[in-house]
């Protein structure tokens, strides 16, 4: 199969060849901001370069919620554990998630670290310990939230290159996602396998818009 483009892109690095080095850098530069941008919009609408859709996320177990308030000492093994007192909560794999009282927001504890648990008062008790609801359920359906921010996923340009792609941990988080790798969701948890996502890869649209870039600069100098 022939790649149309292919000869186009020829005719292009011809051009750019024909540019000094530092007009050049600044065109190649503005043009991976371009794609930058443009690559973070396909990542919020969860399309692949090709158009179509990323692979569903894996559904999240349902959380069996814990019948009773909790109240007990944390970390194991610290010089002053302090007290944490929890009354709607659920077991989350090796952890009990829930409204932590004294920080005033949700936190979660390894079972294993606790130092040890402490009474309840009568009238500290709830019925069923109340209903634990994670906010922000609909908001987190959509994957790579953060990757696709200007801090992680960065533009730059050389005299005779331009690149996109990700930095420090967001490039190990994205290369899993990229290539369809395993990886511990967290240091306690087994390792699964990724669904492949494309998060970077040029799209047509992509292409033609930098050619577009290029032949405006060119015919206006």
């Amino acid at each position: 199969m022939k790649d149309d483009f292919a000869d186009i892109q020829a005719l292009a690095g011809a051009l750019l060849r024909q540019l000094g080095s530092a007009e050049r850098r600044s065109l190649l530069r503005k043009m991976a901001r371009g794609i930058q941008k443009s690559q973070a919009e396909r990542i919020a609408r969860q399309r692949q370069p090709d158009g179509s859709a990323f692979a569903a996320r894996r559904k999240r177990p349902e959380l069996k919620p814990g019948a009773y308030a909790v109240k007990f000492l944390y970390p194991k093994g610290a010089v002053e554990p302090r007290t944490v007192f929890l009354k709607s909560w659920v077991h989350d794999g090796p952890m009990m998630t829930g409204f932590d009282i004294e920080a005033g927001g949700i936190r979660s504890f390894f079972y294993d670290k606790v130092d040890r648990y402490l009474p309840v008062e009568p009238s500290e008790r709830n019925a069923c310990a109340g209903r634990f609801r994670r906010k922000g359920a609909v908001r987190q359906k959509a994957m790579f939230r953060k990757l696709r921010n200007a801090r992680n996923l960065r533009a730059g340009a050389t005299d005779i290159e331009a690149w996109i792609g990700f930095a420090g941990r967001a490039a190990e988080i994205a290369r899993v996602h990229q290539d369809g790798l395993g990886d511990k969701p967290s240091a306690k948890r087994r390792a699964v396998r990724y669904a492949k996502r494309g998060l970077l890869g040029l799209t047509q649209g992509e292409r033609s818009r930098a050619l577009d870039m290029l032949l405006d600069h060119v015919t206006d100098v």
